[in-house]
């Protein structure tokens, strides 16, 4: 399943991509690993200088991961479905790298 965790309280959108690295070493701790990522991810901005981590996982997999995300920023972090079509990639990530699955 697809889903959003969406951190906010950024003072711009500069802030907020200057974030994106230490919170996707949260989701994926080896950058240059061999392989495809556990959980497939990507990010967006949103309105307000938010900053959107898609992610597709388990249920408890993605709240574990928003838990982590908002102890490790301090940021108010939401998780959510995402909308259908929304990060429609990671799903076609995931079925890609892991055919069995």
């Amino acid at each position: 399943m697809t889903y959003e965790v969406k951190i906010e309280g950024f003072g711009s959108s500069d802030e907020a991509l200057a974030a994106q690295t230490p919170i996707a070493r949260l989701v994926c701790p080896v950058a240059d690993h061999d392989g495809p990522c556990e959980v497939p991810w990507g990010f967006t901005l949103s309105d307000g200088h938010a900053l959107v981590l898609g992610i597709y996982a388990s249920p408890q997999e993605a709240t574990a991961i928003a838990d982590e995300v908002r102890r490790t920023t301090g940021h108010r972090v939401t998780l959510t479905e995402a909308a259908p079509g929304a990060f429609g990639e990671l799903e076609e990530q995931y079925r890609v790298e892991h055919p069995t699955a």
